[in-house]
């Protein structure tokens, strides 16, 4: 397993591992990369709608060759204190910094020094740049603006709050941990529920699309395949960084016809991210746990349905344009399906309910399909224009 890049290139290349390039962990790597899938594809069906017509763009005044304002000023100058107040204090505690970021990233103590030099800096740049693009005399201009120009926006709101999401689900899932140890539980880099990052996200979306006047149907529709190709992306995060998101222990023989490497099978997880096990004879790292007994690797099954799921849904758009909202209806079908039965192999807190045990996400699992075969009903019955 590889809990930062510096665990990468040392099976790569042979380079130490526990150097530099730890900093860099290989969870947060992957979201950001799912993010940017995620943003990537909804853009290209954003403009694709956009151009078929479903979408009305909003005329927007712009003023040209003004200078920077007092509060555009003051934007960059907050901005830059903040990176300089953290980035420099990063920088005097790298050892910290490299055996947990979310420490030393995620408190309050920083470096003043650094916040004042690099926010006077950006501040500076800001009001240099502004007086470089003024005109004598400013012009207004009217400019047509669709929902794929308002992508960075929709993924920066949906990136937060779904982070913030999927944090509190993960909170109420282990109120033990946060009675014991409310801020390092609140605080901490790990821990978080795919779930509540989706119901977050989409709730703070769809607010925002409805004060922009976007029909929201249109963007689910559109959001569909991102959603569940950037689901298998981050997987592959949670499989590479040993998150702890794997499944129980697998003690099935391995059937004969079986063809895929043994440790889609069941697997140690070696140099997990969370040191979970026992010790790695010889390992004289940082991470040197590796599980008692191998896992079922649950996170390479999701990444793999969900890009299965994720062609699936790409097939359907053009058959499905039809019925407004039938794509997302059945994304959720899909999601829901998915993620019920692989509950069935993964740890998870399991809870009394009408004599079954089940887990969080499988209660919700269950909520999505029942709302996304009764949005396929209504939408097939529901008149057409």
């Amino acid at each position: 397993m590889y809990p930062d890049l510096s665990y990468l290139f040392h099976d790569l290349f042979g380079t130490p591992a526990d150097n530099w390039l730890s900093i860099f962990k290989t969870f947060g790597l992957f979201l950001v990369l799912a993010i940017l899938s995620a943003a990537f594809i909804l853009y290209r069906e954003l403009k694709r709608k956009a151009k078929e017509g479903l979408f009305k763009p909003e005329k927007v005044k712009v003023k040209l060759g003004e200078p920077a304002s007092p509060a555009e000023i003051a934007s960059s100058g907050i901005w830059g204190f903040l990176l300089g107040y953290k980035g420099l204090h990063a920088y005097q505690n790298f050892g910290q910094l490299q055996a947990d970021a979310a420490s030393v990233l995620l408190n309050l103590e920083g470096s003043w020094l650094g916040g004042l030099l690099l926010g006077a800096a950006m501040a500076g740049y800001r009001y240099w740049e502004g007086q470089r693009r003024a005109l004598p005399k400013p012009k207004v201009a009217v400019r047509k603006i669709y929902p794929h120009d308002r992508i960075g926006d929709i993924t920066m709101i949906a990136a937060v709050s779904g982070v913030v999401g999927a944090k509190v689900f993960a909170i109420i899932e282990d109120i033990p941990a946060l009675i014991e140890d409310p801020i390092g539980t609140i605080f901490s880099g790990g821990g978080l529920a795919i779930y509540g990052g989706l119901i977050f996200g989409f709730l703070f979306v769809s607010l925002y699309l409805r004060r922009k006047n976007i029909p929201i149907v249109h963007v689910l529709d559109a959001v569909a395949p991102a959603l569940i190709i950037a689901y298998g992306v981050g997987r592959l995060g949670c499989h590479f960084s040993g998150d702890g998101d794997w499944g129980i222990v697998n003690t099935a023989a391995q059937p004969g016809w079986w063809f895929l490497p043994d440790w889609m099978w069941a697997y140690d997880y070696p140099h997990n991210v969370i040191r979970e096990g026992v010790a790695i004879e010889g390992c004289t790292y940082d991470y040197c746990k590796r599980l008692v007994e191998p896992v079922y690797p649950t996170s390479v099954y999701e990444s793999f349905m969900a890009f299965t799921m994720g062609g699936i849904l790409f097939a359907l758009r053009q058959p499905l344009q039809k019925f407004p909202g039938m794509l997302f209806s059945v994304y959720l079908i899909f999601n829901g399906v998915e993620r019920f039965f692989i509950e069935k192999v993964r740890v998870n807190q399991e809870y009394p309910f009408l004599g079954m045990e089940f887990t969080q996400a499988q209660f919700i699992a269950i909520a999505l399909m029942l709302i996304g075969l009764a949005g396929v009903v209504y939408l097939y019955r529901k008149p057409r224009a």
